[in-house]
């Protein structure tokens, strides 16, 4: 394969600042129809160009396309000033425009990436820009504020807001630093508006506190208030920002492609991961645009690939410290890469005679531990069935006489624990970043946790055939608290006959936020609120000898941040604020507390034959 390579090409942007970006070209004379990707990372890195999640550069280059990726404002080698989701909409429909009138492209114009990526997509893609025929967002969402920086619920997402964070404030401080030495790389504008102040001694002192944050966790998750991290919020100002908007109000709204779908008009092809931190979003912007798409080929042209895998680096190939999905789970059999080259071959060059998947929808069924085509999302026989608590009150940990049934319990109790937030719940595993050490994200044992007076635990008798769950997992608790505000959370658990309680997904709602994302109301102590809470999505069959299990309780911690049970919030206000709440869970008749499973009820289903998950464990 000969290609050629344009480094640092400037592209010219609306208001004068010109974007480092390198073009690769195929070999001849083009046309070429182009794909964009738009990065904060380094478009230099090679880990855009190895990460097994995204797609090979070589293939899409080989396949006829010019691959082009550049530096978003203010990071690697563009100027500017890096703030957070701020220019990736017009500095993305400027670069669409600029690629579509260069001789070499002949004006059809793809995009794709993940994380941040996806975001510069979505924040672009509302921009309706003619040469813009297709995306493939990646791990990301259309909706930043509900991934990943606060839950659907309103509670922070501690773990991907300090982490991502410090690791962005780290790039703009080293590159403030290469700039002040003279032999950065700051794209020529002097590192002038970093936000750093300038001070060398200081600079370099943060450049200390903020790896020191990166490698303790008590050190990046302990400290209260949370604000109170000047090297975070000096060198990137965006972070406080955050913390200081927790509910979904305009300066979320603004960035929100969801709420605009209408004005997006080109497909999308969707990859996510059942344990990554954006996978709620990624199926909701699957859904959404399904339905509200701004075109037919927007509607239309949807697809959705998730596999058992989380964001970190490391963790595509299926295969964890407590669960392992068999050979098939790898993110390199599930051919990403064939994917976008049959979605940008069907939308980008506008070939209807593409081979196209025929399905939209590909998912791995954990459990089973295979693939399985779909033709949409919800699964259209799904079957929402509630499974209710049940008890005589002495559900704390996996030893109490908490249950889940299918009848209605006949009795009236309620579980009563204790939430102290300066001894919250550990998060185990599930949908957090894993930047930490020691801290892994994925299916991992539920057992420290279940192990705690301050964990409900309600499970099903021993199964005696397969239960399929696949989609959206939901949570109805009638509760009480002796504070004006408090979370609850939930897990789903399947529990294997070797006692292992491996997680499939989880949620947590903060009560203030029961009603509205913008405008909350606290709870009066004592008075009984029924709550909704999303446990997001995910896709398992439960097998003969496994129960299902839900645990319940009041803190998820790094991966939300802890609620004070007074009203204040932690991210502004101090350890002073913090108080404990008696918060107790009612179920029975008049108060039916239920977990909603999406159940999928086929005969001879395809789910239930080939690999289970005995067989692929190594």
């Amino acid at each position: 394969m000969t290609f050629t390579v344009e480094v640092d090409v400037p592209v010219p942007m609306r208001d004068g600042i010109a974007l480092a970006t390198n073009v690769w070209r195929p070999a001849g004379p083009g046309p070429f129809p182009a794909l964009l990707v738009r990065t904060p990372y380094g478009k230099d890195d090679a880990g855009l160009y190895g990460n097994p999640k995204l797609p090979d550069v070589f293939a899409l280059v080989a396949a006829g396309y010019a691959v082009v990726a550049q530096d978003v404002r203010g990071t690697s080698r563009s100027p500017g000033t890096f703030v957070p989701h701020a220019h990736e909409g017009r500095d993305g429909a400027d670069t669409l425009a600029w690629l579509a009138a260069q001789p070499w492209c002949d004006g059809a114009v793809g995009m794709w990436g993940g994380s941040y990526m996806g975001f510069a997509q979505w924040e672009a893609a509302v921009r309706e820009v003619p040469a813009l025929r297709a995306i493939a967002p990646v791990m990301t969402s259309a909706d930043p504020y509900a991934a990943p920086w606060y839950s659907p619920g309103g509670a922070l997402s501690q773990d991907a807001v300090l982490t991502w964070g410090t690791l962005s404030a780290l790039r703009n401080l080293r590159r403030t630093l290469a700039d002040t030495k003279g032999d950065g790389d700051g794209g020529g504008d002097g590192g002038g508006d970093r936000g750093g102040d300038g001070n060398g001694d200081d600079d370099a002192a943060d450049v200390g506190r903020l790896m020191a944050g990166l490698s303790d966790p008590e050190l990046l998750h302990d400290s209260l208030p949370l604000a109170d991290r000047a090297a975070l919020t000096r060198h990137l100002p965006w972070a406080g920002q955050v913390l200081g908007h927790p509910e979904r109000d305009a300066f979320w709204q603004e960035i929100a492609a969801i709420d605009r779908c209408a004005d997006i008009t080109v497909p999308a092809l969707h990859v996510g991961g059942w344990y990554d931190v954006f996978i709620r979003e990624t199926v909701r912007s699957y859904t959404m645009m399904r339905r509200h798409g701004g075109s037919a080929a927007a509607r239309d042209g949807q697809r959705l690939i998730i596999g058992p895998w989380c964001h970190a680096d490391g963790t595509d190939l299926g295969t964890f410290p407590d669960r392992s999905f068999g050979l098939d789970a790898g993110i390199k059999a599930a051919d990403v890469t064939g994917a976008h080259l049959r979605f940008f071959d069907r939308w980008v060059r506008e070939r209807p005679d593409t081979p196209d998947d025929t399905h939209r929808v590909r998912i791995f069924v954990m459990g089973a531990d295979r693939w399985r085509d779909e033709a949409d999302w919800p699964l259209p026989d799904t079957r929402h069935t509630p499974l209710f608590l049940d008890g005589a009150g002495r559900a704390n940990t996996a030893a109490g006489d908490g249950l889940l049934t299918r009848d209605v319990p006949a009795a009236e109790a309620a579980d009563t624990f204790r939430y102290d937030p300066r001894h919250p719940v550990p998060s185990l595993g599930g949908t957090v970043l894993a930047a930490l050490p020691g801290v892994y994200p994925g299916p991992a044992d539920q057992a420290e946790a279940e192990a705690r007076d301050d964990v409900l635990c309600f499970s099903t008798a021993v199964l005696e055939s397969p239960v399929e769950v696949t989609g959206h997992v939901s949570l109805i608790l009638h509760v009480s608290s002796s504070a004006p505000d408090t979370d609850f959370t939930g897990k789903l658990v399947d529990v294997h006959p070797d006692g292992r309680a491996i997680l499939l997904c989880e949620g947590i709602q903060r009560a203030r936020y029961r009603g509205s994302l913008t405008e909350p109301e606290l709870m009066e102590p004592g008075t009984v609120y029924e709550l909704s809470i999303d446990l997001g999505v995910t896709s398992n069959v439960f097998l003969p000898g496994h129960r299902i299990l839900l645990e319940v309780s009041s803190s998820c911690f790094p991966r939300y941040d802890r609620n004070t049970n007074t009203g204040a919030t932690i991210a502004t206000d101090g350890a002073g604020d913090l108080a404990v709440a008696v918060n107790q869970v009612h179920h029975g008749p008049s108060r039916p507390s239920r977990l909603v499973l999406p159940l999928i009820e086929r005969p001879n289903s395809t789910a239930l034959t080939g690999t289970t998950e005995a067989e692929a464990r190594p």
